[in-house]
């Protein structure tokens, strides 16, 4: 709030009794005399400072952004990035030590760790651009604050004062198009009606009149009619009120404490969970594996004698220990998916793509991944599950003689005239006299319009007027008056337009709360004037005394004929929908000759509205109609998804109880006569709920109506605490601090506000429920995938950490140093991870129960399998190493072309010890164009002459990781039934991954920079053929564990079959 706002912190409790005035609860002059200001003169200029150094500044608080250092931290707390970041520390202090001892820094010795740290910074700063996007919602809340206000001081009035100077006690003018700036209190109206837009701020689904009267002091935010809220607009009348709240202390500043609250206590999503886990378990293998290494291998740098049994002449080699503790390091490297990060990303982004083509914008990439696991879906009524935009339902008009009545059904829910027609309308033209007489009241009785913006139909003006006016163009015009309209005429309201030709319209009786109507004067065209009424029905039908038939002619309204009427608009209201009534009067005397012209005596008359009743009297009643803000059409469809997909519906709207329960079972949320009284409860019954846990676990769907943003959060805090995973769909400022708590925020793209948005992880453009049910298939589709390269790069890295642990524990060279391991990580199995993220999805993806949040990433069983598969990965890779330096020629395949020498496994094992052989000698032998020579030092050939083994160790881990991308294709169905062109992703990735392959091979550069040299055909061969049996053992594997999992159903068959 600025400092201002620290001052009004500080000193909050000094001022306890007017902050816990119920203003909405007093009369106006309590409201004076507690605020100690008068509505005329307002306050003194001395007075003002006073209050300003107690309160602060009418203004939102400003939180302090955290800090650089404390976001990078932040992104260091993942258990795998830790590792990584000892892995890099410990090889660069390796790297540079050994350069030191050598005399020359080689800038391959520091490839690997320059990588591991490229890595981390790259995921640090995509995590800092995410955690820095986490308070824009605070700021779009800012931008709906008024700026300006037309404020009464010292006795004078002072337009566009800083609507941030403002005190509790202030007196403000509101008027037509005004934003509110603060919390106030209405103290007069100056028009006869005052009308607030308020539903961003309270969810109700209409613009609400405002009182002066006092309310209960109980009263929820949406009862306080004698309150207006800082955000909110004024779309009709002009009052006079009373600042009562200002800053953070009014119901939007409130608003933005839940946004910041929520903001703090965002989780990980359960794949980050699930990674973080599997991250620790990792690090305790590594720490064992690691010990082991050191104990397989202690002898080689400490030794000691045994005298009288204890042991002395300890003997430490620094440059072995250091030779091992490099070894850890590799394990560390191998045993972590360095690619898995940027694969992840690389497939959310994937599926961002996939999801916007179906109206799903996704703003923060792990929301996709969370959307697979929704188990509770908490929305917004208005403008998510309706359409916002009021539309007549219903037309009830008079029959053919006293006693009758007609009633049409009218489709459409939205403003376009071509959205639906009316059910059993008259054939084209055919328009009897009393509905004529209905299309005029609407399209002459009527301020609001109705435009083309964009490919959508808007309002101009009040949503049930606009809608009326809709009304008009699907009632059409009589046959006679089609030549009317011009040639071309693009008004898309023409039949409106052509009414109020007809009959123009030269006074208005303007709405007030007191007669709830609205009247014109028209001047019919014959030299006589008439009056057009629309209104509530039952003051409309009150003030009629006479009724139109069908054909024009008028007869008395007796009260059977009331109670007719008053029946069927009982049963509309039932019904949820907003009924209008209209009628006329063609006998004004007193409007004789009347055109506007203020001299005429019945000006004077329209100048005080309290004539107006008595003018709307003895009136003709023509019929009502039947409005409502109408369920989207797909939503029905929708909700039935979400159960086939095991996924619970809970509406939660600020809108009243009954037309939230009509609006619930239209879409089935509730059955048609499903007993509700324990699903539907309002917001504050739910808080003093004796069990609002359990309340919540019914299956089945659940109603919270006249909620506010605190009983929307704490909603979705429950369910999160019970282990649901929620996603929250709004579009209101009500609506986001509950967007921000929930797992998965969403938000209207059309007719969500700025806040809305920002508060969101998702945002639909479309404003379309049945969009969130395909994201959440798309989700859940992706999230298979994910598991799919996920166990595909872990099951690598267990070969990986295999061949190195054989290595070490069977004492012979190393065969893969960790630049080379990183490289396969990073480079080689990416393609085909990525690729894997393109499975197509399962037939039966949305008729599955939702994965609970805590299932297994890898479960027991896959766990063993990636073992076995990753013990023959070591086995393979050590294998052809020791094959090339002991064999010249392995299953057929000659070897020796090369010319190196044979060793025996004896010597190879115990290669350190080379030196003291006597008579050891090695052959010179040629690699591509390189030639390696060992005349000086026979013992080179265990160091720089292991690099054609190496490259062979290298070249078996590539290929094997290449087919066992192959095996990823599913979990458990063999490669028969869904062979490798179900992807042929996947097969463009191996072919990409050899590619790059190659490339290090038969590139000098780099084959320097990795160590290796380029393998000849016969080589390749050897290659292939260790390398191919993984695909064999796994589908071994596949087939016992789809044996194993219908077993039981199995034995279940055999049960039933011994019973008959």
């Amino acid at each position: 709030m600025g400092e201002g706002g620290q001052d009004y912190g500080r000193k909050e409790n000094s001022v306890t009794k007017t902050e816990a005035f119920p203003a909405w609860a007093k009369d106006v002059k309590e409201c004076e005399e507690e605020f100690k200001v008068s509505s005329e003169s307002g306050l003194s200029s001395e007075e003002v400072e006073k209050r300003r150094e107690l309160y602060g500044w009418n203004e939102l608080e400003k939180h302090e952004d955290q800090s650089i250092l404390k976001l990078l931290l932040d992104q260091l707390s993942d258990t795998l990035v830790r590792i990584l970041l000892a892995a890099a520390v410990i090889s660069f202090i390796l790297a540079w030590f050994e350069g030191e001892e050598s005399g020359g820094m080689e800038i391959t010795a520091f490839v690997e760790p320059l990588v591991i740290f490229l890595i981390l910074i790259v995921n640090a700063i995509v995590g800092i651009w995410q955690e820095s996007n986490a308070e824009k919602a605070l700021e779009a809340l800012k931008e709906i604050q008024s700026e300006q206000a037309t404020v009464v001081r010292d006795g004078k009035k002072v337009p566009n004062l800083a609507s941030k100077e403002l005190v509790p006690g202030d007196i403000v003018e509101l008027r037509v198009g005004d934003k509110v700036p603060a919390d106030m209190r209405v103290l007069s109206l100056v028009s006869s009606t005052v009308r607030i837009e308020q539903g961003s701020l309270t969810g109700e689904s209409e613009a609400v009149s405002k009182t002066a009267k006092a309310v209960p002091e109980n009263s929820d935010i949406q009862a306080k009619k004698c309150m207006v809220f800082a955000g909110t607009t004024v779309v009709n009348g002009n009052c006079i009120c009373l600042v009562t709240q200002i800053g953070m202390k009014t119901e939007i500043g409130q608003v933005h404490s839940q946004i910041h609250e929520a903001s703090q206590s965002e989780e990980d999503t359960p794949l980050k969970k699930k990674l973080n886990e599997f991250g620790d378990v990792l690090t305790a293998i590594i720490g064992v594996i690691c010990g082991l290494v050191w104990l397989i291998n202690i002898k080689y740098f400490l030794s000691w004698e045994m005298v009288d049994g204890r042991p002395t002449n300890f003997a430490f080699s620094f440059e072995r220990c250091t030779y091992y503790f490099k070894i850890a390091v590799a394990l560390a490297v191998a045993a972590i998916p360095e690619g898995l990060p940027a694969v992840i990303t690389t497939c959310l982004a994937l599926g961002t793509r996939k999801m916007a083509q179906k109206n799903a914008l996704v703003r923060k990439l792990p929301s996709v991944e969370t959307l697979g696991c929704t188990t509770v879906i908490c929305s917004d009524k208005t403008g998510t599950l309706t359409t916002n935009k009021m539309a007549v339902a219903k037309l009830v008009a008079i029959g053919n003689r006293p006693g009758t009545l007609r009633a049409f059904d009218v489709e459409g829910t939205t403003y376009s005239p071509f959205d639906g027609k009316i059910q059993d309308w008259p054939p084209a033209g055919h328009m009897d006299n009393n509905v004529q007489m209905i299309a005029k009241i609407s399209a002459v009785c009527n301020d609001a319009g109705v435009e083309l913006s964009g490919t959508h139909y808007v309002a101009n003006g009040m949503p049930t007027e606009a809608a009326l006016k809709v009304l008009v163009e699907k009632m059409g015009v009589p046959e006679s008056f089609n030549t009317c309209f011009s040639s071309g005429s693009e008004d898309i309201l023409r039949c409106s337009t052509l009414w109020k030709e007809i009959d123009h319209r030269i006074a208005t009786l303007e709405f007030d709360r007191d007669r709830k109507s609205m009247g014109v004067v028209v001047n019919t065209g014959s030299g006589k004037n008439s009056l057009y009424v629309k209104g509530a029905v039952e003051n409309v039908l009150e003030r009629s005394s006479t009724i139109q038939l069908v054909d024009g002619s008028v007869t008395e309204l007796d009260q059977n004929f009331r109670d007719l009427i008053l029946g069927s608009l009982h049963e509309m209201s039932t019904s949820a929908l907003r009924c209008l009534g209209f009628a006329y009067k063609e006998d004004l005397p007193e409007f004789a000759g009347y055109n506007g012209d203020e001299d005429h005596p019945a000006h004077q008359l329209l100048l005080n509205p309290s004539n107006y009743s008595s003018i709307e009297s003895k009136l003709v009643f023509v019929g009502f109609v039947g409005l409502r803000d109408p369920p989207r059409k797909e939503v029905r469809q929708a909700i039935e998804d979400c159960k086939t997909a095991g996924i619970r519906v809970m509406v939660i709207t600020g809108d009243n109880k009954d037309t939230a329960e009509a609006i619930c079972r239209e879409i089935g949320v509730f059955g048609p006569s499903e007993s509700i009284n324990s699903r539907s409860l309002t917001g504050k019954e739910f808080i003093h709920h004796h069990d609002q846990k359990n309340h919540l676990r019914q299956s089945g769907g659940l109603l919270f109506s006249r909620a506010e943003p605190r009983h929307k959060q704490e909603i979705v805090r429950l369910l999160k605490e019970d282990g649901e995973v929620v996603a929250m769909t709004g579009d209101g400022v009500n609506d986001a601090p509950a967007l921000k708590l929930a797992d998965i925020g969403i938000a209207m793209g059309i007719a969500g506000t700025e806040v809305a948005k920002e508060a969101s992880d998702m945002v639909l453009s479309d404003d379309n429920f049945s969009t969130i049910v395909s994201a959440v298939g798309e989700g859940r589709s992706i999230y298979n995938n994910m598991k799919a390269f996920i166990r595909y790069m872990i099951s690598s890295n267990i070969g990986e950490v295999a061949s190195i642990f054989l290595t070490a524990a069977l004492g012979i060279p190393e065969g893969m140093i960790p630049v080379q391991l990183l490289w396969v990580n990073l480079v080689t199995d990416g393609p085909p991870a990525t690729a894997l993220g393109f499975n197509p999805p399962d037939k039966d993806i949305m008729e599955k129960p939702p994965r609970r949040s805590n299932d297994s990433l890898i479960t027991a069983w896959i766990l063993f399998r990636y073992l076995v598969i990753g013990l023959y990965v070591g086995i393979a890779t050590v294998g052809v190493f020791i094959i090339w330096y002991t064999h010249s020629s392995f299953l057929g395949i000659d070897l020796s072309g090369d010319g190196h020498s044979l060793v025996t496994y004896s010597q190879l094992a115990n290669w350190d010890k080379c030196s003291s052989w006597e008579g050891f000698s090695a052959s010179n032998f040629t690699a591509g164009a390189q030639v390696f020579t060992f005349d000086t030092n026979p013992c080179e050939y265990f160091q720089t002459g292991k690099m054609k083994a190496s490259t062979l160790s290298l070249s078996v881990l590539v290929a094997i990781e290449m087919f066992n991308s192959l095996n990823a294709l599913s979990e458990d169905s063999s490669l028969l039934t869904m062979p490798p062109w179900v992807n042929p992703w996947l097969l463009l990735a191996m072919s990409v991954s050899f590619g790059l392959h190659f490339l290090i091979l038969y590139v000098p550069f780099l084959a320097q920079v990795f160590s290796i040299v380029p393998l000849s055909l016969n080589e390749w061969l050897l290659v292939l053929a260790v390398s191919f049996p993984v695909i064999l053992i796994d589908e071994v594997l596949k087939f016992v564990g789809r044996c194993t999992t219908r077993l039981p159903d199995s034995t279940v068959e055999r049960s039933k079959h011994k019973a008959d």
